[in-house]
């Protein structure tokens, strides 16, 4: 074994996002682009001899090709120890969880997320802090500078690590350890949750669910959570087995992608509650016998009944959700007395609220929930709230919404995404929403009356940071929106989001089907931002 220093070029387009480094595989096993972008990572660390990483992914496609390449970096960097996911798995909430408890520098995240894998898929690489949280923006700053001037890496010869086994190796002076995927995460939701209440509702004979795993990252915690813990029949957990395309899938838990799903929770015979999982476990559908819960009623509802939770039971610090995230827990935190946080969308607005002890709950529109117990949002902890409800409450899932509507009112809630459109003609459309803003209020469109109009930006209340041009509001005065941004999780071209709201106290109203309810403002939208003439596009690729 010996250490190399290796001359290399930088790239132009190292820029991580909200959510790290995302590319199609091709553009990663392009010459020194991997390696150039964790040198970067490296090269912006502070005191990083000696110190703990954390390492894993989500199984897809190149994870252990890269897996091998960042042990060898890590080594020739002088880190004194990698933890690394067994097989290389490590969903990212159980990384938060292993870098927080391992007090740990931070952690290496190799996931695209929900987005599609194999040889011509996308791949992703993202820095997590030592709070287990996702970098914050000074961070990858200053990893993305450093790409723009690298001239060399430092990588260790050696041979392989042997991912498959959990034990103890050497590579150099660095320490090794291949640990146990599930354990550390799993005694965490044990500390949250009453899992023997749980346990009893599953075995029960009366009751049954399904979890789709989607052939990502889930599927091992979920086979021994709920399969081997919690005493659930062998099969609860479909699709378990992590692939590395995801099996020609698409890992996004949403009525479209998680198709398998929906056909059972929607049929006959249908199981009495139902879960979905993305690529890298952060995020989570939740489904009752035909009946879908939007993630922002979910987040609301979690909310309402935290105190039923053994980990939640003293009660709440605050919440917070995203802007585009439907107003449905502000009515809730208001009844509770707590804050409500209203932040960009990317988990790491979230940390600083979470560290200062401001929320104890957080969530997105886009299938994202978690709390204070790591720092990411966390699919599986989400369905594990759901069933400790479940459990203690003797009701189905759709009853539990229903009352909650009945009780806060309903808030219509659909999102429209136009995925993969020319990025010059999304950028386009935005400009376009931009210049109106300053005429908009006070004006009747449609049936509408604007109240407000405006780009959002944030001003963080614990460190005072400000992120601007967050996204489009239009609000009226009835409650109604529409929110539009261009999202940051793709890899080809861009993807338009269209988030539309409209709240309806009166429970008669219920029923109503939600595109139908808010299908005025749907045509609205497409009015108002001339989506068709900017995008081509007669309707959306998803909606949710």
């Amino acid at each position: 074994m010996n250490l190399q220093t290796i001359a290399t070029k930088p790239f132009s387009d190292q820029k991580p996002g909200t959510s790290g480094l995302r590319k199609s595989v091709p553009d990663f096993q392009k010459e020194n682009y991997l390696e150039n972008f964790i040198q970067a990572i490296f090269d912006s660390l502070e005191d990083k001899a000696g110190k703990t990483l954390v390492l894993g992914g989500d199984g897809r496609y190149y994870n252990r090709t890269a897996i091998q390449v960042i042990l060898k970096m890590a080594a020739a960097n002088e880190i004194g120890k990698v933890l690394v996911g067994c097989g290389g798995i490590l969903s990212t909430p159980a990384a938060s969880c292993i870098i927080r408890e391992s007090d740990a520098l931070g952690g290496i995240i190799l996931s695209a997320s929900h987005n599609p894998g194999g040889p011509e898929g996308d791949f992703g690489v993202k820095f997590n802090t030592s709070n287990g949280g996702p970098a914050p923006e000074k961070v990858t700053k200053a990893i993305f500078e450093r790409s723009k001037a690298i001239d060399e890496y430092k990588i260790l010869e050696a041979a392989d690590i042997n991912l498959d086994r959990v034990g103890s190796f050497k590579l150099g002076t660095m320490a090794v350890e291949v640990i146990d995927s599930v354990e550390s995460y799993g005694t965490l939701m044990r500390s949250l949750f009453d899992f023997t209440a749980i346990r009893n509702l599953l075995t029960s004979g009366k009751f049954r669910m399904c979890m789709d795993s989607l052939h990502a990252v889930t599927g091992p915690y979920a086979r021994v959570i709920f399969e081997g813990q919690l005493g659930a029949p062998a099969g609860t957990v479909q699709n378990g087995e992590p692939l590395e395309d995801f099996g020609g899938g698409h890992p996004d838990p949403n009525l479209v992608y998680a198709h398998d799903l929906v056909e059972i929770m929607f049929g006959d015979h249908a199981p009495d509650f139902g879960a979905a999982s993305d690529g890298d476990g952060d995020r989570n559908m939740i489904l009752g016998q035909r009946f879908f819960v939007t993630p922002s009623d979910s987040l609301a509802v979690l909310t309402a009944n935290a105190k039923l939770v053994p980990g939640y039971k003293d009660g709440l610090a605050g919440v917070a959700r995203s802007m585009p995230t439907s107003a449905a827990v502000d009515r809730v935190a208001d009844d509770l007395g707590i804050d409500c946080y209203e932040t960009p969308t990317g988990w790491k607005f979230f940390g600083n609220l979470l560290d200062a002890g401001k929320a104890t709950l957080c969530g997105e529109e886009s299938f994202g929930t978690g709390s204070n117990h790591v720092r990411e949002k966390d699919g599986l902890w989400a369905v594990l709230f759901w069933l400790n409800i479940l459990a203690v409450r003797q009701e189905s899932v759709e009853d539990i919404v229903r009352d909650h509507w009945k009780a806060y009112g309903r808030n219509f809630y659909s999102r429209h995404d136009y995925e993969e459109v020319a990025s010059a003609g999304a950028n386009q459309l935005m400009d376009s929403l931009r210049a109106k803003l300053g005429d908009l209020p006070g004006q009747k469109l449609g049936q509408y009356e604007v109240k407000y109009a405006d780009d959002f930006s944030y001003t963080d209340p614990v460190d005072g940071s400000v992120s601007e041009q967050q996204g489009i509001r239009i609000g009226f005065t009835d409650g109604s929106r529409m929110v539009f941004r261009l999202s940051g999780t793709g890899t080809k071209g861009a993807t338009l989001r269209v988030y539309l709201e409209s709240y309806e106290p009166d429970s008669s109203k219920h029923d109503e089907d939600t595109q139908e309810a808010l299908s005025s403002l749907i045509t609205l939208a497409e009015e108002v931002a001339q989506i068709r003439e900017f995008t081509g596009r007669d309707e959306p690729t998803v909606i949710t």
